[in-house]
């Protein structure tokens, strides 16, 4: 992810600090070994797809991310010889981050969980935005108890 992204620091930041929420939010959520890293792999990877969303459309809305992001995490994980239906699940989260009505388990609610609650703090979002969110999309207790230590609504 690192060396794909290259020097553009802000995006490898944002993946770092997803990554960092989803191991917090998978260790007490007490994950078997293989969705942990099923849900790590795609933090790393969730929104590799802004590269070519940005080449291809001149845009990085999550709508073309989810378009590109899959054939890319795809190729990485495929290099690194992650098995196939890790490579699979990966692929489907990442090519559906931003649709959270095609959350289909854990795996996938928790990598949405780490997502917000950095981009809570990126986009400068509001309270009334972060109870909506809460209330909304967090199901896990342990993304919930790190939304409302760190933003109290």
């Amino acid at each position: 992810m690192i060396g794909y992204f290259g020097s553009d620091t802000r995006r490898i930041n944002h993946a770092l600090k997803v990554f960092a929420f989803a191991r917090i939010i998978s260790y007490h959520e007490h994950l078997d070994s293989e969705t942990e890293e099923t849900v790590l792999c795609t933090a790393l990877l969730h929104d590799i797809g802004i590269v070519e969303a940005e080449r291809k459309y001149h845009s990085s809305a999550g709508v073309y991310q989810q378009i590109e992001g899959p054939a890319v995490a795809r190729k990485i994980l495929e290099e690194l010889g992650i098995p196939g239906p890790m490579i699979d699940r990966v692929c489907f989260i990442t090519g559906n981050h931003h649709t959270y009505t095609k959350i289909d388990g854990t795996d996938f609610q928790i990598l949405v969980e780490a997502d917000f609650l950095v981009n809570i703090f990126e986009d400068a979002m509001d309270k009334a935005a972060t109870e909506s969110i809460y209330h909304r999309i967090f199901k896990t207790d342990a993304g919930k108890r790190l939304l409302l230590t760190m933003y109290p609504c």
